[in-house]
């Protein structure tokens, strides 16, 4: 099989390049937003009379809401059509919105794009996949260096989706009748995309190598997200702070911004920015007074929450200082590679034997390295390798860092020697 490039082949000299047509709206139209129980009732019907794998996606409202659920769900599967369904009618005050019926009637494979972004939002009303097939990872497996829904549509079906809603706020009622048929034509081509890239993963022998990525991505969906530790430590541009004082403000200032975002259902960003919090750990004894000269928090939405910020200050000058946050996080895998040759040099050279391998073969076979094995996966293996080190000891610690079989298969063996040709001479 040719490598793809995504990009269109050479013309004649002379011929004029062809624009691809644009599919602005369903080949059925966009259908009635469901938002009553009769509607639901009538979508699960349709659904389990149709045929064959089912079209899904999710709209969220990232950096408009706290929140990460589902705005409107969109199906669509050969002899039921498209279904757009808004989760918020059925959401409670105190439980998000059960739309379990709706799973049952879905008893194919699931059509997503980028599950990893949609699973948790799905799942969360009940949504879970037996069974899944996702278009970009197929992609990224097949090596096409841009795997966005719209450049795969474009590549291989010739026909460019109407994108222009990507960033909208899904949160707002009602929802404009162009977003909804944007949101539509998400799922109008993904089973005849699917079918093409299924073909090609064949073809080129990498259909196991799929079938093992989507089962790991069905199987986990809906697993909870263990809670980040530290989570104020992502503020961006905290790198430039050098004191725990100066972190202990941002991780106060941090957490009652949190607090805020959540019973507001904000996004942080949208009541105070990251760099007003570094601004003001950067001052001496902040206060209010400090608070009026940075521009951040003199904006109105800041500005509201004076208040808060200033008690927030208040309680980061209390702290004792055995009490200040570490300067860094405890983490229980390696060190930074950079200073790997000074602490140890036989692992900065099992490292840089292991990621020229990885390198070189995700090359050869026209997949990304990091969907070859993941990077901690090799820093953790080159750090501590197992003992004794052997084919079969670098296969289970590879498990154990959540490899597939397919990656173990094919790294295993070569990564074991490279290991053990970098350890120190033996006496």
């Amino acid at each position: 099989m040719t490598t793809p490039t995504g990009d269109p082949g050479p013309t004649d000299a002379g011929e004029e390049a062809v624009e691809t047509p644009l599919l602005s709206t369903p080949a059925g139209g966009v259908p009635t937003v469901v938002t009553d129980a009769a509607g639901l009732a009538a979508t699960c019907a349709a659904l389990a009379a149709g045929r064959g794998p089912v079209a899904i996606d999710a709209e969220r409202a990232h950096g408009f809401r706290y929140s990460t659920r589902a705005y409107l769900i969109q199906l669509k599967r050969e002899g039921a059509g498209i279904h757009l369904i808004d989760p918020i009618p059925f959401t409670g005050s105190d439980r998000p919105a059960d739309l379990s019926d709706l799973g049952r009637a879905m008893d194919d494979t699931w059509i997503l794009h980028a599950a990893s972004q949609d699973l948790p939002c799905l799942a969360e009303v009940g949504l879970l996949p037996k069974r899944l097939f996702d278009t970009e990872l197929a992609g990224r497996l097949l090596g096409y260096p841009r795997v966005s829904l719209g450049t795969l549509t474009e590549t291989l079906l010739g026909v460019r989706l109407a994108k222009e809603h990507s960033a909208a706020d899904w949160s707002q009622r009602p929802l404009p009748e162009s977003w909804l048929r944007y949101a539509a034509l998400d799922v109008e081509l993904l089973a005849e995309l699917r079918d093409i890239l299924a073909r090609e993963l064949e073809t080129a022998g990498k259909a196991e190598w799929a079938a093992q990525e989507f089962a790991a991505l069905a199987e986990g969906a809906g697993a909870p997200v263990p809670p980040r530790p530290d989570p104020w430590r992502r503020t961006s541009g905290i790198h430039s702070l050098r004191t725990p004082r100066a972190l202990n403000v941002v991780k106060h200032l941090w957490t009652t911004r949190d607090e805020l975002a959540r019973k507001l259902d904000k996004s942080p960003s949208k009541i105070l920015a990251d760099r007003a919090i570094v601004e003001v750990a950067t001052r001496d004894q902040p206060g209010r007074q400090q608070l009026r000269e940075i521009e951040g928090f003199t904006r109105r939405q800041a500005k509201r929450y004076e208040a808060n910020w200033v008690d927030a200050l208040a309680r980061a000058a209390g702290t004792p200082r055995s009490e200040l946050p570490a300067m860094h996080l405890k983490s229980d895998g390696p060190p930074a590679p950079r200073s790997w040759p000074r602490r140890d040099p036989a692992a900065a050279e099992r490292l840089t034997r292991a990621r020229a391998h990885v390198s070189t073969l995700a090359e050869e076979l026209s997949v990304p390295a990091e969907n070859l094995i993941s990077p901690d996966a090799v820093r953790r293996l080159a750090w501590r390798p197992p003992n004794p080190l052997d084919g079969d000891s670098v296969d289970a610690a590879l498990a154990d860092l959540g490899a597939r079989q397919w990656q173990r298969q094919l790294l295993a063996p070569t990564l074991a020697r490279l290991l053990d040709d970098a350890q120190p001479t033996r006496g």
